[in-house]
């Protein structure tokens, strides 16, 4: 089992894109601190989405042209420089082994790995499942992890070099729900990611099976499931469809919500 408290709330790259500090209880002169924007795939973002009640944290991770593995979402820097052309030097991004020592012992990451292009033709030394493995085998003496992407063949490369380490296949719109069960089933993941636009309520073909249905046949195929990113308002739909796990933006408004539709 990898979420032990279902519907477990994993903050999506940290606190979340564009959203800030939660706020904090007035000091000893009556004023709390400002809430301030905190930028996504950081130290300081993931540390704020823990403390807004996150149980996870969820990190972008892609390589550089020095082999080094850093947190971004996008491919390129924020100057439109591809990364696999630029050095981490030069990209003034988190790198990856640092992110990790800094956080404390013990709190679970989601790790979405997000392998390039080159990755096909480089060499295997220096693709970005193998720089990852010694990276993940270490830290997972120190922590939680499940390990996520879009590209089969970095599932399977780890599953041969950590078989021990929980993997799970992500969705997109364009491959829903109804066709990365039988997926991941078949790549013999533990997890199945899935897109809130994937779902059966919110995906515009309406021959899709219900959310519940498909859940309760990814539960069956020994799967657990991953919606993302659900807000406030949607979060109890996929707990009461029983996901296992709800990476979000918001993470004090899906906690608040949560707790009051488990107390109604």
């Amino acid at each position: 089992m990898i979420f032990e408290n279902p519907p477990t709330v994993i903050g999506h790259r940290g606190l979340g894109s564009g959203h800030v500090t939660p706020p904090r209880p007035p000091g000893a002169d009556g004023a709390g601190p400002a809430p301030r924007a905190l930028a996504e795939n950081t130290l300081e973002s993931l540390l704020a989405a823990l403390d807004a009640g996150a149980a996870w944290v969820e990190i972008d991770v892609t390589r550089t042209a020095d082999d080094e593995l850093v947190l971004r979402h996008d491919p390129t820097t924020a100057d439109g420089a591809f990364l696999v052309d630029t050095a981490a030097a030069e990209c003034g991004l988190p790198l990856l082994a640092e992110v990790f020592d800094a956080l404390p012992p013990g709190v679970p990451v989601d790790v979405d790995v997000k392998t390039i292009l080159e990755d096909a033709v480089d060499p295997p030394s220096r693709r970005t499942g193998a720089l990852l493995v010694p990276v993940l085998r270490r830290e997972a003496r120190r922590r939680p992890l499940l390990v996520t992407s879009f590209d089969p063949s970095l599932l399977l490369y780890l599953r041969e070099n950590l078989p021990d380490l929980p993997v799970g296949l992500l969705t997109w719109l364009r491959f829903p729900l109804w066709h990365a069960i039988p997926a991941a089933s078949g790549l013999g993941v533990q997890a199945v990611g899935l897109h809130t636009g994937s779902c059966g309520f919110e995906h515009p073909d309406s021959r899709l099976r219900p959310l519940e249905h498909c859940v309760d046949v990814a539960h069956k195929a020994g799967l657990e499931v991953l919606a993302w990113c659900p807000t406030a308002e949607t979060a109890p739909v996929y707990a009461g469809a029983g996901v296992d796990a709800v990476v979000v933006n918001d993470v004090p408004g899906v906690v608040a919500a949560l707790d009051g539709a488990a107390s109604a």
